[in-house]
């Protein structure tokens, strides 16, 4: 199937990765960018600010090499974060376009507003790069309890894909494929929009009827725009959709929920990134999910007081009351 495998990002989905993989019977490469950090996760097997009480599995290799790292496998797992892919992709750039890569960050490029394996492409060479997407509700501190999990593997390449969902099965992991990689990389990207709006009004103490509302609405106006883009619109109603938002916008794991909450409670952007060891991948989202929508004039009101709750200072009190009483209309699911 292949050789080994090596995960490129050592935060806490990295390394429950490399625990499933070498599970799996994988040989597993772990590269972590900074050399002190990578040199005490190599001593003590633990990264208590990333995956509290978690031990790496021994027999995993780490290395703050990249060029050793990427050198060492067949199959390259991208693991950053969604910001940082094209980056850490012309590090290694020559290199990258001879491998078969699975890319697990969920997010929208700034500036260029391009999904994932878009922007892979770019850098590798197109349609000769084979990349496969993984999504769905999958915390990385369920996944290493060995909790039941179900994802979808969604890539251009058939091959790939199903060599994808081989490896990273097993009797608590479980993964489906679409053939829909538009679908499956908007999902993932734009729920985190979402978890963010439930984390607002669940900071401001609103309840269970509020984030009900936020996750269907919210689902819906994904979808207008995912429709818009080249998607298949039931493509929502699955794991890298619904299933993923679900758990993003009730989950006490989820750090996109996370900054929401502390938004609602009142507190400052600048000091919840800056208290933060992880990074909140909707964050850079909302600000590309609000440009798609003006750029293909799609309604997405949701995601609109998000943005001005982020980056335009308003009250995200007022953001709610505002969607609120928007003119009234019919219930149109896109």
């Amino acid at each position: 199937m292949f050789d080994s495998v090596t995960i490129l990002g050592a935060g806490s989905w990295g390394m429950a990765v490399a625990n499933l993989l070498i599970e799996n019977e994988q040989q597993v490469t772990l590269w972590e960018h900074k050399p002190e950090a990578a040199r005490l996760l190599k001593e003590t097997r633990v990264n208590q600010q990333k995956l509290k009480d978690f031990m790496l599995d021994e027999k995993i290799e780490i290395t703050s090499d990249l060029k050793e790292a990427v050198d060492a496998s067949s199959l390259i797992v991208l693991a950053v974060p969604s910001q940082k892919i094209r980056e850490l992709i012309k590090k290694e750039k020559s290199a990258l376009a001879k491998k078969d890569l699975v890319c697990l960050s969920k997010g929208i490029e700034n500036n260029t507003l391009m999904r994932m394996s878009e922007v892979i492409e770019e850098e590798l060479g197109g349609s000769n790069c084979k990349v496969c997407i993984l999504s769905g509700p999958s915390h990385a501190e369920e996944v290493v309890r060995k909790i039941p999990t179900t994802i979808v593997a969604s890539g251009k390449n058939k091959e790939l894909t199903e060599k994808t969902q081989a490896i990273f099965s097993n009797n608590y992991f479980r993964v489906y494929i679409s053939d829909d990689i538009i679908g499956v990389e908007l999902g993932g990207a734009l729920k985190n929009i979402i978890a963010i709006a439930c984390g607002i009004t669940d900071g401001l103490g609103m309840g269970d009827n509020t984030r009900g509302a936020l996750i269907t609405r919210g689902l819906a106006e994904i979808t207008r725009l995912g429709a818009e883009l080249g998607a298949d619109s039931k493509t929502f109603a699955g794991l890298s959709g619904l299933g993923d938002m679900v758990t993003t916008c009730s989950s006490e794991h989820s750090r996109n929920r996370r900054v929401g909450f502390l938004l609602g409670k009142g507190k400052s952007l600048n000091d919840i990134l800056s208290g933060m060891n992880m990074v909140a991948e909707g964050v850079a989202t909302t600000k590309s999910g609000y440009e798609l929508s003006q750029k293909y004039n799609i309604e997405m009101p949701i995601t609109a007081e998000v943005y001005n709750v982020l980056f335009e200072n308003k009250n995200p009190k007022k953001a709610v009351e505002d969607l609120m009483v928007r003119k009234l209309k019919s219930e149109i699911w896109h």
